[in-house]
């Protein structure tokens, strides 16, 4: 009965780590606004930004691994690639949001010694959107890491080992 429960635990914490991977991909996909600047009317958009590109590209790629592994058996073979998978996807998460956030960051407060400007002024719903899809991303990369702890210690048990 153990065993059901931690099967259980682990398909929750994939599934709610699925919706956020999916949930911060489309937002910061569909992110775009267009603003005026003084005479000057521009658009921006997360493809203008190849960190951005790279959050939702890696997010997306993530909610398909996390699609396909909720049909992995615990007790299949395949049960070890999984883990070094999942150990794989937590370090993507965390390399996409740390690239994205110091964009974020840029963006909205701008950096004085380069002379860079910040847009949120300009843009907030952009911002707001990007916003949370970061929030929607960490809150992945966190659950992600739960995964990790529980599917490692699923392939443990299932060694007998220690």
């Amino acid at each position: 009965m153990e065993d059901f429960h931690k099967r259980i635990a682990g398909l929750v914490l994939r599934v709610l780590a699925l919706a956020a991977t999916l949930t911060a991909a489309i937002i910061m996909g569909t992110s775009k606004e267009s603003a005026n600047f003084y005479a000057l009317s521009f658009e921006v958009n997360y493809n203008d930004t190849p960190a951005f590109k790279y959050f939702v590209i890696v997010n997306a790629v993530v909610s398909v691994y996390s699609f396909l592994a909720l049909f992995v058996p615990s007790k299949s073979s395949f049960w070890r690639l999984i883990v070094a998978l999942d150990l794989l996807v937590t370090l993507m998460l965390t390399s996409c949001i740390s690239a994205a956030l110091a964009i974020a960051q840029v963006g909205k407060n701008g950096n004085s010694i380069t002379r860079w400007l910040p847009i949120c002024n300009q843009v907030p719903d952009y911002c707001d959107r990007v916003t949370i899809a970061l929030a929607a991303g960490f809150a992945a990369a966190i659950l992600y890491l739960m995964v990790l702890a529980a599917s490692a210690h699923a392939a443990l048990d299932e060694d007998d080992c220690c």
